[in-house]
């Protein structure tokens, strides 16, 4: 089969000649229609010694819509021809950038009523985001928020899901060009990192209170931002670095609160864990099924165009997302 693989020696991805891979007893095989791009495939540079076992012919690729062609001996709760949909496990070497992966039977969710690039685009940005802000921040008691890197995947996700739930004031950042999309996505005030301050002007905008919720997207210092434009007793959610709440204003005077997650954990982390992607893919991909939410800016790449468009992500950040579709 052809796949897209990374050389850890390297630092490069490749285009590939593989043996369609083997399942093991509480594996699928699925025959791969779309699979969506995302940083932490494009960054693999950065974590690819925490799966030691790492070769030459490591296929990337975590978000996968496509149907199941082969079922493992103890896998009964799916059958040949199903429709569906996972985000995958980041230490298995079998991705979805290739005509065939292979994915644990327990973390995949039935095909959502959408296409197949649509589907593929949103386990990883989608589930997260409805992860951070109900499953950690129960964004439906709270009326203020603000995200950080509003025109990202995961950013852009979240503006939705609270203009969804109908919160009263939805404040992200981006920069000046991405704007107008932040604010068609849903929010209500949108801060230009380059030029403002980000925490005085939510300051500004909640009459000196801060917001009652924060979700940083986007990783170094913009957790400090976040923390630091709470209320009292507000509450975030960190997606990329741990949190460090000694070098946030007064947080323990404040009484803050913080949340850590990481959607991919599910897959080390036994049943409970599996359920947590499940019952997050389920969630989502109901609200995307609906129009509640829906995937902007979506662009299709071929299989071939899969390793440049990698770079690429890697070397800037990507407005929308990308899919590759079989």
């Amino acid at each position: 089969m052809k796949a897209v693989t990374y050389d850890p020696k390297a630092d490069r991805f490749n285009l590939s000649e593989l043996a369609i891979p083997t399942i093991g007893d509480n594996d699928v095989l699925i025959a791969v229609k779309a699979c969506g791009l995302n940083p932490v495939d494009a960054k693999i540079h950065l974590w690819h010694t925490m799966a030691p076992q790492m070769n030459e012919q490591w296929v990337v690729g975590l978000d996968v819509s496509g149907e199941v062609v082969d079922i493992g001996a103890k896998v009964d709760t799916w059958r040949v021809g199903d429709k569906v949909l996972c985000h995958g496990d980041m230490m298995r070497p079998h991705g979805g950038f290739a005509e065939f992966t292979v994915q644990n039977a327990d973390t995949l969710i039935a095909y959502p009523k959408v296409d197949e690039a649509t589907a593929a685009a949103t386990p990883c940005a989608g589930w997260t985001a409805w992860r951070a802000l109900y499953d950690k921040l129960n964004i439906t008691a709270h009326d203020t928020i603000l995200i950080t890197g509003g025109s990202g995947g995961v950013g852009g996700f979240a503006v939705q899901l609270a203009r969804h739930v109908g919160l009263k004031q939805i404040i992200a950042t981006c920069s000046s060009k991405n704007a107008d999309y932040v604010k068609g996505l849903g929010a209500t005030h949108v801060l230009d990192y380059h030029q403002q301050d980000i925490v005085q002007c939510t300051l500004d905008i909640t009459n000196g209170l801060g917001v009652d919720i924060g979700l940083d997207t986007v990783g170094p210092n913009n957790d400090e931002f976040v923390a630091n434009a709470l209320r009292f007793e507000g509450q975030m959610v960190a997606l990329v670095d741990t949190v460090t709440p000694a070098n946030y204003q007064d947080a323990f005077m404040r009484g803050l609160s913080f949340h850590q997650l990481s959607l991919g954990a599910g897959h080390r982390n036994g049943v409970l864990g599996r359920q947590t992607l499940v019952q997050a893919g389920q969630a989502f991909s109901s609200l995307i099924a609906h129009g509640d939410v829906t995937v902007d800016k979506l662009q299709t790449i071929p299989l071939d165009d899969v390793p440049s468009a990698l770079v690429e992500m890697r070397n800037q950040r990507t407005v929308g997302k990308i899919v590759f579709k079989a």
